[in-house]
């Protein structure tokens, strides 16, 4: 059987004992039925895993000893997807979740001129991308960003190599056919699609215009199928 995995943000190097977060405590005493002497996971996101014994189990503060902890450097590959906002929040709050499986860098949800809903809460999102790298167990979280104006991330975000899929009729690259860097960001769209506008506007700060197959994607299955396309095992 598995040891239990848990995301604990405050966890440092020189930790030796550690105080779980009420939720963590909780879930281990009330849900897992956990008791002194089991014995856990822990990671803080950044790279390190801990594993740890509980000491004192109490559904408030469960207090862990830590017996050895490594850490882990994060992919090579840093790939940076700007997706819409979506009216149907569920659909987002799943690419969310399945792009932190696959091991993406960082979120950036985009507000785009076809965009219909521009309602973001962020702590459920983060929580959303806490669980996912528990589920995957991973101990790199994705950096989430706070919703930002498409023109505004075309501005301030720079990468190795900038792709941006759209429907529109012109030339485009299959991006099966893509050399893939290791700093990439992708531009997903909103239902509707990016205007015209905004296309012209990525391709002039040197965007590559790349085209995911024959059938029209939602805008979540676009982003899920890119990034394993682009993403390197």
């Amino acid at each position: 059987m598995s040891v239990p995995y848990f995301y604990e943000a405050h966890l440092t190097n020189n930790s030796t004992t550690f105080i779980l977060s009420e939720e963590t405590s909780k879930h281990c005493v009330q849900v897992l039925r956990m008791k002194a002497g089991d014995c856990i996971d822990l990671t803080n996101g950044i790279g390190q895993l801990f594993e740890a014994t509980i000491q004192v189990a109490d559904k408030r503060n469960t207090t862990v000893q830590i017996n050895a902890q490594k850490s882990i450097d994060r992919s090579t590959q840093k790939i940076t997807i700007g997706i819409s906002l979506l009216k149907n929040v569920t659909r987002l709050e799943w690419l969310l979740e399945k792009a932190t499986e696959m091991g993406v860098h960082t979120i950036v949800p985009l507000i785009c001129e076809h965009t219909i809903h521009e309602r973001f809460k962020t702590e459920r999102m983060q929580n959303i991308l806490q669980s996912a790298m528990i589920q995957s167990q991973q101990v790199w979280l994705p950096h989430l960003s706070e919703p930002i104006a498409f023109d505004k991330l075309i501005n301030e975000y720079t990468a190795g190599q900038k792709l941006i899929a759209h429907c529109a009729p012109q030339d485009k690259t299959n991006i099966k056919n893509l050399t893939v860097s290791d700093d990439c960001i992708l531009l997903i769209g909103p239902e509707g699609d990016f205007s015209v506008k905004e296309i012209e506007l990525a391709l002039s700060k040197n965007y590559q215009a790349i085209h995911l197959g024959p059938t029209r994607l939602r805008t979540e299955t676009a982003g899920l199928f890119a990034l394993s396309v682009l993403k390197k095992f």
